[in-house]
């Protein structure tokens, strides 16, 4: 029996299964899939169809080739003016590189042009581009709006649009730019919305630009990857520094990202790593796209082990071998948390995410606790910062609401206190973040499914 037989039997789709293209059929073996993700295998088809689309699936479960894969297939078999057909907003020059390489590596057997537009450099080889009349424009709204005034795009002839990180794009301020580019496309269009969470919030902006939409989701919205282990530090704000490098001195942190919440304080604790030693880069708005690509290479090559990020700046980041997610500010938004963390533990591997929480972030903590309905584990502070930082600042008595468990298991935060414990009146031991030689055996122990 063939390979192809044996997944078949088994109920397994390929790639081979979804009609598509020789072409692209190829450039996918050629890159090493046979298998559609979940996500993919679910959007593609109702893509192909031409019918709008609202995809919300975790980062890293391949979304961008579950909308490039039949925008390729749709614009080939679709003759059409050599003007720009496909538009693709992403937030960040990071991801709107990324989702243009993706139309590299699918497209490399088709003449589907496409040029990726962002801001932070020259336009000039830009507007080049644009004058070899590409089918595809994968842009940040900023600078297509700059480069749309100056006469030099057109989106009268655009067929079919896609937003990615739809949630971001619009819950961080980029809605003003995307209705006025949304108002510059034809009323007849393919729309599809590609998101790693979709509030509800954001789904009530959005409607008006769909027409009775399929929805898809592979996993529960705002929902955290199993294999992740996540952990939380109560310490005092000015008692963070000490202990990230602390954390960082372990030599099971492999490679780490760590999130800030301003530009500013990405940069100070770049610096002040750099001062202990401890190989660090920043990334954010403020820096030029030279810097930020040379800071990214470091990073995936390993020479940097430590990235410091923002939100924003981070989104799309597609570095293998993550084994540490750092939250060293707490995010405003809850569903940032799941952005963050979602770049440890993927493809199955373990990784580690780990929260700094002072005592005005806690309120933020409790957020987060209820959009991925877990309580996280209380770290204690690491052997080397014990002597640095102050008594543990107790959690807040407010539990997030209780998880499915299967019947005979539940959390530590879920059982009763012991008879002695309720004589006493003592509160019942805090939860144990285990040490990285334990924590992926603690996380199954603990009922944790292994999701990939």
């Amino acid at each position: 029996m063939s390979s192809r037989e044996r997944a078949r039997a088994k109920g397994i789709m390929r790639f081979s299964d979804l009609n598509l293209l020789p072409e692209i059929s190829s450039a996918i073996v050629s890159c090493g899939y046979e298998v559609p993700t979940p996500i993919q295998a679910q959007a593609i088809p109702p893509m192909l169809a031409g019918r709008d689309l609202v995809a919300c699936a975790q980062t890293g479960t391949g979304k961008t080739a579950a909308f490039a894969v039949p925008v390729l297939q749709l614009l080939t078999t679709r003759p059409g003016p050599r003007k720009i057909r496909a538009l693709v907003l992403s937030p960040t020059r990071e991801l709107a590189t990324q989702i243009a390489q993706s139309f590299s590596d699918y497209g490399r057997n088709l003449h589907q042009r496409h040029v990726v537009i962002f801001g932070g450099v020259s336009q000039f080889k830009q507007e080049r581009e644009l004058a070899r009349s590409p089918a595809i424009v994968v842009a940040t709204p900023g600078r297509l709006l700059d480069l749309m005034k100056q006469g030099f795009i057109s989106l009268a002839d655009v067929e079919i649009l896609v937003l990615d990180e739809a949630d971001r794009m619009l819950d961080m301020g980029f809605l003003p730019d995307v209705r006025r580019i949304v108002d510059k496309l034809p009323r007849e269009r393919q729309t599809v919305l590609f998101s790693a969470t979709m509030p509800s919030a954001i789904r009530q902006l959005v409607q008006n630009m769909l027409k009775t939409p399929v929805e898809v989701a592979v996993t529960p919205v705002a929902s955290t990857a199993g294999t992740i282990t996540q952990g939380v530090y109560h310490v005092a704000r000015d008692e963070k520094r000490a202990l990230l490098e602390s954390v960082l001195s372990d030599a099971a942190v492999a490679r780490a990202l760590v999130f800030t919440r301003t530009k500013r304080g990405a940069d100070r604790i770049a610096k002040q790593l750099a001062g202990a030693r401890i190989g660090a880069v920043a990334i954010h708005g403020n820096k030029s796209q030279n810097a930020r690509e040379r800071a990214l290479g470091s990073f995936k090559e390993g020479t940097t082990r430590v990235l410091v990020a923002t939100d924003i700046a981070a989104r799309g980041l597609d570095v293998e071998g993550i084994s540490h997610v750092i939250n060293y500010d707490l995010p405003n938004v809850p569903e940032s948390y799941v952005h963050r963390i979602g770049r440890t533990g993927r493809a199955g591997a373990d990784g580690f995410a780990v929260s700094f929480c002072d005592a005005e972030e806690r309120k933020l903590l409790r957020d987060i606790e209820r959009l991925i309905r877990k309580n996280i584990p209380v770290c204690d502070p690491p052997p080397r910062a014990r002597g640095a930082l102050r008594a543990d600042v107790q959690r807040a008595d407010v539990p997030a609401p209780a998880r499915a468990q299967a019947p005979g298991r539940g959390t530590d935060d879920q059982r009763q206190p012991s008879a002695a414990q309720s004589a006493n009146g003592s509160r019942p031991a805090k939860r144990k973040f285990h040490g990285h030689a334990h924590a992926a055996q603690q996380r199954r122990r603990q009922g944790f499914s292994e999701a990939r």
